[in-house]
């Protein structure tokens, strides 16, 4: 029992003056941002399958073991598109890294980042991603649900797709100043038509995906629905950091030599921790690369509670777990 008490006393010794010390930034500066995205990222790798929309119905179910299981703040990591945002919103980290293999992940985030900073609730949101014109009987209050439905009947505007178009690309590039290229450009266009052509209830561009209205009124299978869109209060969580630089994508690998790292070193250079990390099943993908993404992993400044969420195709169900993310390196046993 002495010792017990021991070794609990030097842990949080350890912890506390780190906590104390965090120093992550309240804001970001358009050049800091850009500069990380920039820095931190790698070379853009090959994915097989064309992902526009998270597939994921059941990414939720963690969601109430998670707030009650892991601090708000720190920073938190994850791939893919918008399911991230829902992880964000619940679980408030001060500073989100989203490391995606394919550039247009990247990219699509950047297209996201411009149409949150352009639409001031819920509704415009849906009307500015969609190019559908605002219903008029929507308001802040209505539900995600009413919401959805009041889009699911309403036709793509193509002018008001192009007005949205230039919006987007003068906030990125005009406003914010990041150095997108033409190429970069002419992918977020083609990107953001993906999502006028396809519309709110399906989206055969992506790999198995519901479809966003299936995706934003899911729930976490006890009733509750956590997405970014189902409270004002989530999409401005989510706003907010956008506006202040504070969700960063980069290009990476799970198992490369840098996006990871520089991410992780970032976030211990301001004294905090990754409290989450979310990999869907990209463990999947990398098994001929298993001990470089272990190492990564072991790199990322962590403490007990912190936790990677974890998916995998060959576990019979497309559901989510978690683990903790020190007992996940033990485990794996890489030197």
């Amino acid at each position: 029992m002495k010792q017990t008490a021991i070794c609990l006393l030097t842990l949080l010794l350890t912890l506390i003056p780190s906590r104390a010390a965090e120093t992550l930034p309240a804001e970001i500066s358009d050049e800091t941002y850009w500069k990380m995205i920039s820095e931190f990222s790698e070379p853009e790798g090959q994915y097989a399958f064309q992902v526009v929309t998270s597939n994921e119905t059941a990414y939720q179910t963690v969601l109430p073991e998670l707030t009650r299981s892991v601090p708000a703040g720190g920073a938190y990591i994850g791939v893919g598109p918008e399911q991230n945002f829902t992880y964000i919103a619940a679980l408030r980290p001060r500073i989100a890294f989203i490391v995606d293999i394919r550039r247009d992940m990247m990219l699509e985030h950047l297209m996201y980042k411009a149409v949150f900073e352009l639409s001031a609730d819920r509704v415009d949101f849906v009307s500015n991603l969609f190019s559908r014109p605002r219903p008029p009987e929507l308001t802040d209050e209505s539900s995600v649900n009413v919401i959805f439905r009041a889009y699911a009947g309403a036709k793509a505007d193509p002018a008001l797709a192009e007005e949205n178009l230039k919006r987007i690309l003068t906030r990125l590039t005009g406003e914010r100043k990041f150095g997108l290229s033409l190429t970069d450009e002419r992918r977020i266009r083609a990107i953001y038509l993906l999502f006028v052509r396809e519309g709110v209830i399906n989206f055969m561009s992506s790999i198995e995906s519901p479809g966003y209205t299936a995706l934003m009124t899911a729930t976490d299978g006890a009733g509750r629905n956590w997405s970014f869109l189902a409270t004002t209060e989530n999409y401005d969580r989510v706003r907010a950091m956008h506006r202040k630089n504070l969700i960063v994508p980069l290009v990476g690998d799970f198992a490369g030599t840098r996006a990871l790292r520089m991410a992780g070193q970032y976030v211990r250079d301001h004294g905090a921790v990754v409290n989450v990390f979310y990999a869907s099943n990209v463990e999947d993908y990398i098994e001929h690369m298993w001990p470089a993404f272990v190492r990564n992993m072991a790199s990322l400044p962590v403490t007990e509670t912190s936790t990677l969420i974890r998916l995998s195709l060959r576990s019979g169900r497309f559901q989510p777990w978690l683990s903790s993310i020190g007992g996940f390196v033990r485990t794996a046993g890489i030197q």
